[in-house]
């Protein structure tokens, strides 16, 4: 039967529902009305059902009729997102573009750069995936992402190109009836290493390397929402990105700690935006790139690339 189906077929039966009669369906699409009617009359035999209830003045859909006209509006969507993107692919535009992110960036700026994006390509699909750390530079790196989101530590990888797009300030905390919340003064490492430590893994390789590991016992995060659930619940110690712990330290629900010779950068860790450096972006990547570092001030520190170097 589907070999038997054409699209002018559902476009047909669409605009016969959208405009209420076969000669108003003519008119639209340019046709007799007997062009019409033979059209609906040979898909309903083909399929075997009746669409229109053709008893009264006007043609109404029948039960079936409503369920299928639905389904061909889908087939006709789905078949003008195909030529959109052949058509983009043919100008020059990637026929897709798959981001991703790593959880420690901040979202606000990313939603209203991929709103920009999707207004500026509006026939370009988009995937996006927030990955674990060390997820973005993997999907990078399968092929599975062609621009990614995200912390490269210790250093910029040589076979990645990575922008600085801003950097996140980094704050330990706990929550208020925490053991550490109350030494009143600067913790030393004695002092944290019984205590848990909520610390964000890889989960593909959780033995892989960490950074700022000062506790004996550690307790293994994905994402960053749960380990803040456990955090305010008072199961431990972390250092969380500034901007999700400022409104909890502001309403006393977490509580800002001081650690002695903290070796974490005191002005944060460096986001980036990567790809491959065999797989340059296309066009839209470029765009979104741009777009991004128009938005985000680029705060410059010692040990950051200035903007646009890579290794």
């Amino acid at each position: 039967m589907i070999g038997n189906l054409s699209l002018d077929q559902l476009r047909v039966i669409v605009t016969i529902a959208d405009t209420g009669s076969f000669s108003a369906a003519g008119r639209e699409l340019g046709r007799a009305q007997s062009a019409i009617s033979q059209a609906v009359a040979t898909l309903e035999e083909i399929q075997g059902v009746e669409l229109f209830d053709r008893s009264g003045h006007r043609p109404r859909l029948t039960e079936i009729g409503r369920v299928l006209i639905e389904q061909a509006r889908l087939v006709l969507a789905s078949a003008a997102r195909f030529e959109a993107v052949a058509a983009s692919t043919r100008a020059g535009l990637e026929p897709e573009l798959a981001l991703a992110i790593d959880p420690l960036v901040p979202t606000a700026p990313l939603i209203e750069s991929l709103r920009a994006l999707s207004g500026t390509f509006p026939a370009l699909p988009v995937s996006f995936s927030t990955e674990g750390l060390g997820g973005s530079l993997r999907r990078l790196r399968n092929g599975s992402a062609a621009l990614a989101i995200c912390l490269l530590l210790p250093a910029v990888p040589d076979d990645i190109v990575a922008y600085p797009l801003l950097r996140i300030g980094l704050l330990p905390v706990a929550a208020p009836a925490h053991p550490l919340a109350s030494l009143g003064r600067s913790a030393t490492r004695a002092d944290l290493e019984p205590h848990v430590q909520l610390v964000l893994t890889d989960p593909v390789d959780p033995g892989g390397e960490n950074y700022g590991l000062l506790s004996a016992r550690l307790w293994r995060f994905v994402d960053l929402g749960r380990r803040l659930d456990f955090l305010l619940a008072g199961f431990g110690w972390c250092r969380m990105p500034e901007h999700l712990v400022a409104e909890p330290i502001a309403a006393g629900r977490l509580t800002l700690l001081h650690i002695d010779e903290d070796t974490t950068p005191r002005d944060g860790l460096t986001i980036y935006a990567a790809h491959r450096r065999d797989r340059m972006l296309g066009p839209a990547g470029r765009w979104l790139l741009e777009d991004l570092r128009r938005r985000l001030a680029i705060e410059r520190a010692p040990g950051v690339r200035p903007e646009g170097h890579s290794r």
